[in-house]
């Protein structure tokens, strides 16, 4: 047993050796292998770096070779339309306006709630319901305004009452006691005379028979007082009658009159109070009648929907909305007068006349054209909102020419307005012209070289200038001739003022903006002459005056901001200007907005600068340069 122990512990033990020693081996053959595949990738890098940097070599010579020479452009003649492009919304000229007619019941009310609005788009007819507003208010006060009423008309009628007893109460006093206390004075006056007769007589008698003895002087002194006590009765009720007839009377009388005039003034205001009362009780009926609005004649339903300057809804027309005193609820747009009202860019509303032809492109139309003309300029720009930036726009009404059915108010429009048409013109791109001190001129191609040629322009669009003298059709012109310096020969001109038309100035930017960002990344910025005004540089006005930044940096956000988020990041910026420009970064997040380049296109037209990217000082272009 041992033995046997032994030689199978023997077994196991050069087993567990000849495993250990096989996955050895293993290792090693796999560590071999991995380093052949490293070295065989590492050869591959460098091979394909090789072939790489041989073949950007020659295409290098290639790119260096092609970009010294200009792109040439040929004048040709050809049809010429300068249009001004914008956006509108389509509305009718001659609306019949639904408004809310129920009235504020407090200085803190916030309007009236409706209960139910019928559907927009909806064609009505004249008396057909259109809304309907909750009443439920109104129906209560009513209530109690009838309570109102009916106390106001018994206090009208207590005061009729208090007229009728002071006007009696003075005929009473006229006709009983003042007859009564006067007649009984005359009949104690008639006493009084009657008794001092009696006693004059009885004092005669008494006086003939103290004469003769008769009567004591007690007797006598008796009937002497007698007769001065009846005179004394006599002059009481006298004077007692003269102050009632005197003064008594008249008393009364204005007492009676002030009690008669006060009564007629309570009655009258009383029944003044009732008639308002009353008033108030039939306008209530009449506001609770008015709470369901009737269609004034026949039309397609808009709802007069109310949005704020950064797109929020103000107020919305749906069942809940609440609605002031005289604010539109509906409109009734008549469809056969129909116009669209645009918003057109300080820069080219001096290019806008009123009678100009346009084309328009309903959204929803199909691509279909519309005649239209130009009805209105508005002399006043559009109010801003808090965000919005300091460039200015004008409303511009364009009448829509018979008009199609399909059009509804509301559409957004594309209008074309035609400020110039040239069946036949001699035209160049806008980047083939440069500027120069008020002058333009263009490198034109000369057998194996370049010519600087003084050229007079005319009208201008977003792509082509129209030539009125200095070339020839056929003539081959270089394209953006600022890249290439080297060729032109620009004269000594004194500073004069600028004539050039803002729409060539600012289309001419545009050229050049676009063409500097397909272009410029390869040929590398070029900088101007000193002295020399590029197409940014120039005065942006037809007059002549003095440069304009809001409407340069205008011009560049319109065309340089694709985004539409009103900055500009350095991706949308040309290549060749954008460390330039981002100099205007002053908060320093990376971005540049209007007021940013708008001070510092000031600021360097204040020292003498000038706008151009070519100007003594190197500012910045107005164009997007």
């Amino acid at each position: 047993m041992a033995r046997r122990w032994s030689f199978q512990h023997d077994v196991m033990r050069r087993d567990r050796r000849s495993w250990v020693t096989g996955r050895s081996h293993g290792k090693r053959m796999m560590a071999n292998r991995s380093g052949s595949i490293v070295v065989t990738i590492v050869i591959a890098m460098v091979v394909v770096g090789l072939l790489i940097g041989v073949t950007w070599f020659f295409l290098r010579g290639d790119s260096n070779a092609e970009i010294d020479a200009p792109l040439l452009s040929q004048a040709k003649r050809d049809s010429f339309e300068h249009v001004v492009i914008e956006q509108g919304e389509v509305e009718s000229s001659s609306n019949v306006d639904v408004v809310c007619e129920i009235k504020s019941r407090s200085m803190g009310s916030g309007g009236v709630a409706i209960l139910w609005v019928i559907d927009e788009g909806a064609r009505v007819k004249k008396g057909e319901r259109l809304v309907e507003l909750d009443a439920s208010a109104l129906e209560q006060e009513m209530k109690q305004q009838r309570n109102v009423v009916n106390s106001s008309l018994a206090a009208k009628i207590s005061a009729e009452a208090l007229l009728q007893q002071a006007i009696i109460a003075k005929q009473e006093y006229l006709d009983g006691t003042f007859t009564t206390e006067e007649k009984a004075l005359l009949s104690e006056i008639a006493v009084a005379e009657q008794d001092l007769r009696k006693a004059k007589l009885q004092l005669q008698s008494a006086e003939r028979l103290a004469a003769k003895g008769l009567v004591t002087s007690l007797q006598l002194e008796a009937d002497q007082f007698a007769v001065r006590n009846a005179m004394n009765v006599l002059d009481s009720a006298t004077g007692r009658l003269a102050v009632l007839r005197e003064l008594t009377k008249k008393k009364m009388l204005v007492q009676f009159d002030s009690d008669i005039e006060t009564a007629k003034a309570n009655v009258e205001s009383q029944t003044k109070i009732h008639e308002e009362e009353l008033d108030k009780l039939a306008d209530l009926e009449d506001q609770i009648t008015k709470c369901v609005i009737l269609a004034p004649d026949d039309g397609v339903v808009v709802h007069a929907n109310k949005f704020s300057s950064r797109g929020s809804a103000e107020f919305v027309v749906e069942a809940g909305s609440t609605v002031r005193e005289r604010q539109t609820i509906v409109r009734l747009p008549d469809p056969t007068k129909m116009q669209v009202k645009a918003k057109v860019n300080e820069s080219q509303i001096s290019l806008i006349k009123e009678g100009m032809p346009v084309q328009v492109k309903i959204g929803a139309s199909d691509g279909e054209a519309l005649r239209g003309r130009v009805t209105k300029v508005n002399k006043y720009a559009e109010p801003n909102s808090w965000f919005s930036s300091q460039v200015k726009e004008f409303a511009t009404t364009i009448a829509i020419l018979d008009p199609p059915s399909s059009i509804r108010t509301g559409m957004t429009a594309e209008v074309r307005i035609m400020v110039d048409h040239q069946s036949d013109a001699l035209q160049i791109p806008v980047q083939a012209v440069h500027e120069h001190r008020g002058h333009t001129f263009c490198l034109v191609k000369n057998g194996n070289g370049y010519e600087t040629r003084e050229i007079e322009i005319g009208a201008s669009n977003d792509k082509a200038v129209t030539i009125a003298n200095g070339l020839s059709e056929g003539d081959m012109v270089a394209m953006n001739p600022r890249r290439h310096l080297d060729l032109l020969q620009l004269p000594e001109i004194a500073d004069t003022p600028v004539t050039t038309s803002v729409a060539f100035t600012e289309y001419q930017q545009s050229a050049n903006s676009a063409d500097s960002q397909t272009a410029g990344a390869a040929r590398g910025p070029s900088g101007g002459a000193p002295g020399e005004r590029g197409p940014g540089g120039s005065e942006p006005n037809a007059g002549g005056g003095p440069p304009n930044p809001e409407q340069m940096v205008a011009g560049m956000f319109q065309r340089m901001d694709t985004n539409g988020d009103g900055q500009l990041s350095a991706d949308e910026l040309p290549a060749e200007r954008r460390d330039d420009m981002l100099q205007s970064d002053t908060n320093g997040d990376g971005m540049l907005d209007r007021a940013e380049m708008t001070a510092r296109m000031r600021a360097r037209f204040a020292s003498g600068g000038g706008g151009g990217p070519g100007g003594p000082r190197g500012g910045f272009s107005g164009g997007g340069q």
